[in-house]
């Protein structure tokens, strides 16, 4: 049974808790993941408890810089995986994961409502008066690729909101409260009918990396390491390319 939620599971902060798990015995393991993976890592954990008996995989999922800020602060996880290299490597600096490994590549598209009632038709299109647009914050992933691509284009946006995670940006185009947004190309695919998406041709340099790794207070090192083995193995390439990731 998956379990994802927008909450943390503090632990007792102590250190590492190893623990040899049996093939069949009970595992409750707990992975915080990026937003953008919501879909992708949901059915790679299903698949991976058809074939773990008595595990059940918990997500919480949020921005990158929410869950590293979780994990150093003693929230009780077996993995960690963000949507870049700059927030993994500050749970590797506080010594909260152990070996990262890189598994998939992202970059970003413009979103609008159904039908581009707005017409917006490049990058430059979104500093037009009266548009409202939102973007993720600077400290996660998706608004440091906002920032580098708005760098690459000499174009600088004033938002109407900066979001925590690039699935708050997408829900605020889709219930209409604005008119458009940068997500990722997987959160658009996601979307499906609810979006309309324009392409950021200078975007495609700006590719955010997806690491994922054990963390150093897993209760269940060896079932992370074989979660981890799921998502950077065939199972978890066909997931995330359907998903329309790229490989890293």
């Amino acid at each position: 049974m998956i379990v994802a939620g927008c909450g943390t599971r503090t632990g007792s902060g102590g250190g590492s808790a190893t623990s040899s798990t049996g093939a069949g015995d009970p595992v409750r393991l707990h992975v915080l993941a990026a937003a953008s993976l919501r879909k992708a890592f949901t059915e790679i954990g299903r698949s991976f408890e058809s074939t773990h008996a008595g595990t059940t995989v918990e997500f919480t999922f949020a921005g990158s810089s929410d869950l590293v800020t979780q994990l150093t602060q003693g929230a009780q996880a077996d993995v960690l995986a963000t949507a870049d290299s700059a927030n993994m490597d500050k749970a590797w600096k506080a010594h909260a994961v152990i070996n990262p490994v890189d598994f998939a590549a992202n970059t970003l598209t413009i979103v609008v409502a159904p039908g581009n009632p707005k017409g917006i038709g490049a990058f430059g299109d979104l500093t037009r008066p009266g548009l409202d647009v939102v973007v993720c914050a600077p400290q996660v992933p998706c608004g440091a690729a906002t920032a580098g691509v708005s760098k690459e284009t000499g174009v600088h946006l004033n938002p109407a909101s900066e979001e925590s995670s690039v699935t708050d940006v997408l829900n605020k185009v889709i219930a209409g409260q604005a008119d458009a947004g940068l997500v990722y190309v997987t959160d658009a695919k996601g979307a499906a009918d609810k979006v309309d998406t324009v392409e950021i041709p200078e975007a495609r340099s700006i590719v955010n990396t997806y690491p994922i790794a054990a963390t150093a207070n897993s209760r269940h090192p060896e079932r992370a390491a074989q979660f981890i083995e799921t998502v950077t193995g065939d199972v978890g390439h066909k997931v995330l390319a359907a998903a329309g990731f790229s490989a890293p």
